[in-house]
């Protein structure tokens, strides 16, 4: 009998760890309460960052936290409840900040987003999306000089380190390339690796379809448990159980609340994020996603119309919308690219799963043979889903991992 596999979360990691475990002849169960690319995967920027080595630290100049606690900045905002019920997490992320402790993450962090291009690929080929998929790079954009002039120089050494190509642009560059931006911007650094995607959700979608098409199955139903009896797993669902051999821990910010239950206690935290969907003034057209890197806010042009990401919201995950932070950065976006009409009735919200040192949890659970966790991606779930399952489905097999899984391991914690 065939080894058989439940992969509990249809996002991009939980649809990536079927795709691969599917590929390597395991007989895989994707479940979800809602279809497949519906959830976090749904609302992000839509760019497979491969220049994105360096993960999001916690500001720890005196000037960057005291502008933080007006709580009027776009690229960051928080509520005193969620920052409360989030303190231990939050410290411990600050303290991982340190400069010492960044260093020696960024080389780990970095070996995972070396994989993103050389996973999505084969995705992308058997699900057929590339139309979804451009290879043009993305526009980080600058106001100020010496802003634009600090970031290139970061970017040099990650062309050193970890092989990013880039080019810097100065106004006149940048608007060949991007007509119709406002004179307060006057550069932008190209990142030339990184591919950009039409229609995230599609995306995620047409990787299960092809999951599906080669023998996957899915479940679309709400999780109600799940417990391991003897060398077994049993997930019950409301529509019945399913038994299998393995279950992959692959919920989002799901997945630390869902692991208590089996006696783990991670120091999971959530980033919120919102977007909404705009016109254009004709005869304005925007050519590349953009990011405005001083305010904190991504422009893309989506199928779906020009699609506003904000920065990060520090509350409960559960917790209301709260559109204060969208509306500051359309404030923002208006005044240089002409935005028309909102399209969305409302504002979509989302959040992204974090943990304290800025690196996923990918590997087996400590005491439970046959558990398996794929949690904790922060900004880069949608970039790493595809190198995640393929790393993880190599351990499944026993396999040794393309780089050292030391760093993600779950022991950590």
């Amino acid at each position: 009998m065939s080894r058989h596999a439940v992969v509990l979360g249809a996002g991009m990691v939980g649809v990536s760890i079927a795709w691969q475990l599917q590929q390597r002849g395991i007989q895989v169960t994707l479940m979800d309460r809602r279809q497949p690319g519906r959830e976090t995967s749904f609302g992000n920027a839509g760019i497979i960052q491969r220049e994105a080595v360096k993960p999001y630290p916690f500001p720890r100049d005196l000037k960057t936290i005291l502008s933080v606690l007006p709580n009027r900045r776009v690229d960051i905002r928080y509520r005193t409840g969620g920052m409360l019920e989030a303190a231990s997490p939050l410290l411990s992320y600050w303290h991982h900040s340190s400069p010492r402790r960044y260093r020696q993450i960024v080389p780990e962090y970095a070996s995972l987003i070396q994989l993103c291009l050389k996973t999505h690929e084969p995705m992308i080929e058997a699900a057929g999306v590339e139309d979804l998929v451009r290879r043009q790079g993305w526009l980080e954009i600058y106001r100020t000089p010496e802003k634009l002039a600090e970031r290139a120089k970061e970017a040099e050494e990650m062309r050193d380190l970890y092989d990013v190509q880039f080019q810097v642009l100065d106004r006149q560059a940048l608007r060949d390339k991007q007509p119709d931006l406002g004179d307060d911007i006057i550069g932008a650094i190209h990142w030339l690796d990184s591919w950009t995607v039409a229609d995230p959700g599609a995306l995620v979608a047409a990787y299960a379809a092809s999951f599906v098409a080669n023998g996957g199955r899915v479940v679309q139903s709400d999780v109600q448990s799940v417990t391991q009896r003897e060398t077994q797993w049993r997930v019950t669902t409301s529509d019945g159980e399913v038994v299998a051999d393995d279950v992959v821990m692959a919920l989002g910010p799901w997945s630390g609340e869902w692991l208590k239950g089996l006696g783990y206690r991670f120091p999971t935290f959530v980033k919120r994020g919102y977007h909404m969907h705009y016109a254009t003034q004709a005869p304005a057209r925007l050519q590349y996603w953009l990011m405005d890197a001083e305010v904190g806010y991504l422009l893309a042009p989506m199928n779906a119309g020009i699609r506003l990401t904000t920065g990060a919201e520090l509350d409960r995950l559960e917790s209301p919308a709260h559109e204060g932070q969208l509306s500051a950065a359309e404030s923002a976006a208006r005044r240089i690219f002409p935005l028309a009409e909102r399209l969305d009735e409302a504002a979509w919200k989302g959040a992204r799963p974090c943990l304290p040192d800025m690196k996923p949890v990918i590997g087996p659970a400590p005491r439970h043979k046959g558990l398996w966790l794929a949690f904790g991606h922060g900004h880069q779930g949608f970039t790493l889903g595809p190198a995640t399952g393929y790393l993880l489905a190599d351990m499944m097999e026993g396999k040794t991992p393309a780089i050292d899984m030391a760093p993600f391991r779950a022991e950590r914690f």
